[in-house]
């Protein structure tokens, strides 16, 4: 009986290639946010950074991190959706899934930055900076 010479490729390999930026040394991840954002990101940050106690400003910058989280989970997946246009049924199921991802997500965050040192806090505040620069 022959046998076919012919070899089966994966399904990925099928695909067109995507397009890669060249590597950095660490990869990483940025998220477009309104202009309004940044200036509000950098009020906080000077606030937190510029202060005796840092701690009195632990209640800004919870907010303003989950504001930032807010903001790229939307863009990472919801506006992935849009531009998919999935149908309206799934584009509701996902922002109502994030919408109590965030509720929980809010609370943890609210405990563990409230809970934070003066240190901690600043250390919080460099790694904005670099996820901005």
């Amino acid at each position: 009986m022959p046998t076919s010479t012919k070899r089966t490729t994966p399904a990925a390999a099928k695909r067109a290639p995507k397009k890669s930026a060249e590597p950095g040394p660490k990869p990483f991840l940025r998220f477009h946010h309104s202009q309004e954002l940044r200036v509000k990101t950098l009020e906080v940050l000077e606030a937190v950074e510029g202060a005796e106690k840092a701690t009195v400003h632990s209640g800004q910058l919870t907010e303003l991190v989950l504001e930032l989280t807010d903001c790229g989970m939307d863009q990472y997946f919801l506006q992935s959706l849009k531009a998919t246009k999935a149908n309206f049924v799934v584009q509701q199921s996902a922002a109502l899934g994030l919408s109590g991802v965030q509720k929980v997500m809010g609370t943890v965050i609210r405990n563990i930055i409230g809970r934070m040192d003066d240190r901690q806090l600043l250390s919080v505040c460099d790694s904005i900076r670099k996820f901005m620069a």
